[in-house]
């Protein structure tokens, strides 16, 4: 919204500064302010945890009035695990519409909402959140921890996954199909690595290689659509203590604003940090930092103890969006190091199951991981913090290796 009233804003005052007069546009020059990245996402963020602070107290109490409390897994299915959250029985669950909803509202009103790269988000980040309202809502209806069975969530997160991964390949602004050779090396479409080096939208990247690693063509649209649906489902495994998936969201959602800000300005990702930029990227920044501030005004009502959980209509919804951003900023490989904590807590699962099957053996007292740390005896919030700890700092070497060479 904000945008296009610079954009008129802007056509009105170059106008008059043809004709040489001074009319509406020159006393409201501040509106000169909305053509910059910086100040939108900013903003966005502000009025994300604004409508998160504000509309947070409201949704907890309409969820209460509706009975969606959580329904907890019981003693005979995790045993001691069940004494320590057994406090956590009935608090309410699908948060999570806080957050999508504080998310869209903000990149509505301080994004390009046409953008690719923010409309291509916005709409993963809105359809995984449906998924996981159905699924949320499967679990309070039937008062089991079981939601809608995994082969039927697997299936519809690839869908929508596979869905995201065409659009970004075949959207020229992005992939730079359908453009010219010129256009490409004036970075008007698609990417660009090094100066005067244009790289497609199959190609993988990682800031530790000056030139792109591998050119998997067609074949990068099944692999986008296991990055986002494997971020999906490890954002939803690691949401399973107070704030735990809140607070690593926030700081990967931040490295990843950082990342499509610098890879949307020429000389600091071409001749600098020698990262993929495209013309377009840098909007993306508005609608990760709408994700910060909702993350931060969640966080608020979802800290120990939780008057609140995102559910799954919040943990799928984040991870899409996480994953989408990493695909459109060409990072998708630095999102092992950037989202470690989600990387781990999705590992630790894995190993777990493969080990039991093999060897008949645990490695962990129980997965996630998180509460494998429970059960030797920390206490939940050390636990979360952290993890919030370790989260920020693998954000903060993520975005180091930008410049390490």
């Amino acid at each position: 919204m904000l945008p296009a009233i610079y954009d008129f804003w802007f056509q009105t005052f170059e106008a008059e500064k043809a004709a040489g007069i001074e009319g509406w546009a020159h006393t409201f020059s501040f509106l000169n302010l909305f053509q910059y990245i910086t100040f939108r996402a900013a903003s966005a963020g502000l009025l994300a945890f604004l409508l998160s602070l504000t509309f947070g107290p409201r949704v907890i109490r309409k969820l209460i009035s509706l009975k969606v409390g959580q329904p907890i897994r019981t003693a005979d299915e995790v045993h001691k695990l069940a004494e320590l959250h057994g406090g956590k029985l009935g608090t309410p669950t699908m948060g999570g519409v806080l957050i999508v909803g504080s998310v869209l509202i903000s990149t509505l009103v301080f994004a390009r909402p046409l953008n690719p790269f923010v409309a291509v988000c916005a709409c993963t980040m809105s359809a995984c959140a449906l998924l996981g309202l159905c699924d949320d809502y499967k679990k309070v209806k039937e008062k089991k921890s079981d939601g809608v069975s995994g082969r039927a969530k697997l299936f519809w997160q690839f869908f929508i996954a596979l869905v995201a991964a065409s659009f970004i390949y075949f959207k020229p602004e992005i992939s730079g199909v359908g453009a010219s050779a010129e256009q490409l090396a004036a970075g008007e479409a698609g990417f660009r690595l090094g100066v005067g080096n244009p790289i497609g939208i199959g190609s993988i990247c990682f800031p530790l290689f000056k030139t792109a690693l591998v050119n998997l063509h067609w074949l990068v649209i099944p692999f986008f659509a296991i990055v986002i649906v494997g971020c999906s489902n490890a954002v939803n495994l690691t949401d399973g203590l107070d704030g735990l998936a809140t607070g690593c969201t926030i700081s990967t959602a931040l490295a990843y604003a950082l990342l499509a800000y610098l890879a949307g300005h020429y000389f600091m990702a071409v001749e600098y940090l020698v990262i993929p930029h495209n013309l377009y990227i840098g909007e993306l920044a508005v609608f990760l930092m709408a994700l910060v501030g909702a993350g931060f005004g969640f966080l608020w009502f979802n800290c120990h103890p939780a008057k609140v959980f995102m559910g799954d209509t919040g943990s799928l919804a984040i991870g899409g969006a996480l994953g989408s951003a990493a695909i459109c900023t060409k990072q998708e490989l630095l999102l092992v190091i950037i989202g470690g904590v989600f990387v781990m807590e999705a590992m630790s699962v894995i190993l777990q199951v493969a080990s039991f099957k093999t060897r008949g053996k645990r490695i962990f007292k129980m997965s996630p991981i998180h509460h494998h740390f429970e059960l030797l005896g920390w206490h939940e919030n050390q636990v979360i913090i952290r993890f919030w700890t370790l989260s920020i700092m693998l954000a903060m070497f993520g975005v180091a290796l930008l410049k390490i060479l």
